[in-house]
């Protein structure tokens, strides 16, 4: 049991694993305060929301990572996937050109940009 307690993080990634999410999304609350300013924790959490279909909560959880690593293209490419399923264009376009910018070789981001622009 002391490993759940030296890795905490490690024990939330395998409840995400082994798809028991509600129980993560539990342990994960009872972690925010020691890793309020972890950038793969609020990642983490944010993606479990999104899979629990708490999008609004997931954005926020992605911002708070981006704030704290705003180079991570799968935390941007999961935000444009939260921002597309609330229908909200704009911001899901928005993510599409940091996605490019930092990773100019994504193809995925250039097609579904261009294809946002589209409509």
């Amino acid at each position: 049991m002391i490993g759940l307690f030296s890795y905490p993080k490690r024990h939330l990634k395998k409840l995400v694993k082994d798809g028991n999410y509600v129980e993560a999304l539990e342990f994960g609350k009872s972690l925010q305060e020691k890793f309020s300013n972890d950038s793969d924790y609020m990642f983490m959490m944010g993606s479990i929301y999104f899979i629990l279909e708490d999008t609004k909560k997931a954005i926020a959880y992605f911002e708070k990572a981006l704030e704290l690593n705003p180079n991570d293209v799968e935390t941007l490419t999961l935000k444009t996937n939260a921002h597309l399923s609330l229908q909200q264009k704009d911001e899901a376009i928005d993510c599409c050109k940091k996605i490019i910018m930092l990773n100019p070789d994504n193809y995925e981001a250039y097609g579904l940009l261009e294809k946002l622009e589209s409509i």
